[in-house]
């Protein structure tokens, strides 16, 4: 275990953005206490996710309540005490809703905010490592990129070795997988997914149940998703057809969907998002379908042309 002392300090924000009349504007914030200006972020509580904290600290910090959309890395810094501190940041569009919904107030830690031209906005902040950050999102709007919906593909939470009827796809969580569902219930939503298919295996449904209360959103279980499906086709159609209607379907739709699936079937789910959408392969797609019990892939994909190929790959774990 790491001393909490030395151990780097973790903390996450994002380049908020809306369609403004001369093009796409930035948020940035004020802070008299620092005497600085920046982008919104903060250090994460005991037991949060990355994402979450994100999202939990633009609230807190702007009045805005927001989806994360594309991942822009992060920066890395010392601190006057020595230890290490690294900011992880996406990008997350302010609607027009949320715009008319979300009210700034001043704060203990924000003064005042300000929407500004990227151009603008990236002379403006204090700090180089934010103005990297914002170049990193001008790279994305300058390929009409940076609006993007999700693929999550999403591996079961840890599951019983055996079912009380000796079957696979009756195989419950463990109490470990019922912790880490309910993780997901609050991670997961960050992304605002409006659809929710599972495999009909018992453990994909728990592992997606808490999500599904906690947005108000029905699952869709699907065989498709499921391996006893893969490994048992039947004479049904091949799994690979149903799988590419099913997911294509979802594309069609350009809203995020989070796809609850196996181990086994993870690989032709992010092969036939690549395949569908276009756009180069690497390494990358290989790795993000190497996932353990109750981690997630989120594929982004762009609003404007899903043809143009995947925009970004992002792995999570869960904290449990």
């Amino acid at each position: 275990m790491s001393d909490p002392t030395t151990a780097p300090v973790l903390a996450a924000g994002a380049v908020l953005w809306r369609d403004g009349r001369a093009g796409v504007e930035v948020l940035l914030i004020s802070r008299s206490r620092h005497d600085d200006i920046s982008l919104p972020k903060g250090k994460l509580d005991p037991g949060e996710t990355l994402p979450v904290a994100a999202v939990r600290e633009i609230q807190e910090e702007t009045g805005f309540s927001v989806a994360l959309g594309l991942p822009l890395g992060y920066t890395e810094y010392l601190l006057p005490n020595g230890r290490d501190k690294f900011v992880y940041y996406w990008a997350a569009e302010v609607t027009r809703e949320q715009l008319q919904k979300g009210r700034f107030r001043p704060n203990d830690e924000v003064d005042k905010v300000e929407w500004l031209s990227i151009e603008k906005a990236k002379k403006r902040l204090t700090y180089s490592r934010d103005a990297e950050v914002l170049d990193r999102f001008r790279l994305f709007v300058e390929r009409d990129a940076h609006k993007t919906f999700a693929v999550i593909a999403l591996r079961h939470a840890k599951a019983a070795p055996d079912s009380p009827d000796g079957t696979d796809s009756a195989r419950p969580l463990t109490a470990r997988g019922k912790t880490q569902a309910e993780e997901l219930g609050s991670t997961l939503s960050v992304w605002s997914p409006t659809d929710i298919v599972s495999s009909t295996a018992r453990r994909c449904v728990q592992t997606v149940t808490p999500l599904s209360k906690r947005l108000q959103l029905d699952i869709s279980s699907k065989r498709a998703l499921s391996q006893d499906y893969w490994e048992t086709p039947g004479a049904d159609g091949s799994p690979q057809s149903r799988l590419r209607s099913l997911i294509a379907k979802r594309i069609d739709r350009r809203a995020t969907v989070v796809m609850c699936t196996h181990s086994p079937v993870l690989p032709p789910v992010i092969d036939t998002v690549a395949d569908i959408v276009g756009g180069e392969r690497d390494g990358r797609l290989t790795r993000a379908a190497i996932l353990s019990t109750a981690e997630y892939t989120v594929l982004h994909l762009s609003s404007a042309d899903p043809s143009r190929g995947i925009v970004a790959v992002e792995t999570h774990s869960p904290t449990n």
